[in-house]
């Protein structure tokens, strides 16, 4: 009897084993499966983020940063479609304020031969050799270091005023009018009026003060548009950063981390290159927007150089994504990262024989890097890491610089390693002039 109670015992035992096992097996596929979702939902919020921290970290970039957006705009001095376009703007302000009827009239007599020969070498018409005479004086301003100038110091200047001018306070040189942000020209107008009465029109002396405008930025729907640059301001560090820790612990969700790591590293590359894509269809959309009166030549210039920070962040996310994710894929256990891995290790290990045959050793150094090879790994990668954070703006180059020099340290330190176990065969060898040991 009592064999027959263990054994009822042992049956309910495995019964109640078999229970548990099945709820378990129930349970475990449920909760991988809530984890595979949460994880893809962080993933995939992470990557719609992600084109909007790049936009807000470029905005706050050119807010935060004068001398970043002076060396932005700096070139644009000596654009020609922008110079064409400054010209001609000034050429206009000016010729409302000479007076052609009266013209050789309030010239001085002695001076009178200097500008009817100038005028004449430009044309038949008074009107037309008249604009041409100050278009040319005007191109002759704003094609000199004078001007490069002027307009460096100006942008220097009214960085502050744009910021306002964007974050809704129109006031200083950089303002919102008419759906615009214009600079004052001015100064480059004073400038022609000078090269005008040293070539002998004296009457653009009596030019007074001009003001005009050189439009900078336009949206038809410009009230938006500072309300989103004041979002993307505030957003500026923290949108990015958010963006990151989604995807990050989307990744420490996951049940296949490795694999996950490598999609969500190609989600962000493939999210910012669908931004690249977006502003270069926004700029044909922007310019077809302007009006008649603008210079297209001059507002693509312009587009050019203010989205070029945002454009050198995107090919930055692509560069960084694309390497993380080959990073992941090439230390994973796939059969094709492993052909890859023993490719590698075999030319090192074939550099170091020819080097160990030529008497080059390494000695304790070779040891102790061998002992300690994974905490030296982790530190080349940290390093890596770190210049990357700290290096102030990074570009892709920078990026594939950094990917290249890790490569190459961590090439040194399998080179500079010996494992313990090519000690003692080190120590087993068979020595010059002697006979190989027997197999046991």
């Amino acid at each position: 009897m009592p064999d027959d109670d263990n054994q009822g015992e042992l049956a309910a035992l495995r019964a109640r084993v078999a229970t548990l096992e099945a709820e378990a097996a129930h349970r475990l596929p449920r909760w991988h499966r809530l984890r595979a979702f949460l994880s893809a939902l962080l993933i995939i919020i992470g990557c719609v983020l992600a084109p909007l921290g790049i936009v807000a970290a470029w905005t706050s970039s050119i807010v935060g940063d004068t001398d970043r957006y002076v060396t932005t705009v700096a070139p644009l001095a000596s654009n020609p479609d922008v110079q064409a376009a400054a010209a001609n703007r000034v050429t206009g302000a000016v010729m409302e304020h000479i007076d052609l009827p009266n013209l050789l009239e309030d010239v001085a007599p002695d001076q009178r031969p200097l500008l009817q020969k100038a005028l004449g070498k430009l044309g038949n018409g008074l009107e037309g050799a008249v604009r041409s005479f100050v278009h040319e004086k005007a191109l002759d301003v704003v094609q000199s270091n004078a001007f490069e100038t002027i307009w460096t110091n100006a942008n220097r200047t009214v960085h502050t005023s744009l910021v306002r001018a964007l974050t809704g306070s129109d006031e200083g040189a950089v303002q919102i009018k008419n759906d615009s942000v214009t600079i004052d020209l001015a100064p480059v107008i004073d400038q022609v009026k000078n090269k005008l009465v040293d070539s002998g029109m004296s009457v653009a002396a009596k030019i007074p003060e001009v003001h005009t405008d050189f439009t900078v930025l336009r949206s038809d729907d410009i009230g938006r548009v500072k309300t989103g640059f004041r979002l993307l301001e505030i957003m500026g560090f923290w949108l990015p950063v958010i963006a990151v820790v989604l995807a990050a612990v989307g990744v420490l969700l996951s049940v296949h981390r490795r694999r996950t790591l490598v999609t969500a590293a190609l989600g962000f590359a493939l999210a910012a290159l669908v931004l690249g894509i977006a502003l270069t269809v926004f700029r044909t959309v922007y310019l077809n927007a302007l009006p008649d009166t603008v210079s297209q030549p001059a507002a693509g210039a312009v587009y050019d150089a203010m989205i070029k920070l945002l454009r050198t962040t995107v090919r930055m996310v692509v560069a960084l994504g694309v390497l993380l994710a080959l990073a992941a894929w090439l230390s994973g256990p796939g059969r094709r990262a492993t052909v890859v891995r023993q490719m590698w290790h075999s030319g090192i290990a074939a550099t170091r024989a020819s080097a160990d045959r030529a008497g080059l050793r390494t000695g304790p150094v070779g040891a102790f890097v061998g002992r300690h090879r994974t905490w030296i790994t982790w530190i080349l990668v940290a390093a890596a890491v770190l210049a990357f954070v700290l290096w102030p703006y990074p570009t892709g180059w920078v990026i594939l610089g950094l990917a290249l020099a890790l490569l190459f340290a961590l090439a040194v330190m399998d080179f500079i390693a010996e494992d313990d176990a090519q000690d003692a065969g080190d120590a087993g060898a068979v020595p010059p002039g002697g006979n190989p040991p027997r197999p046991v």
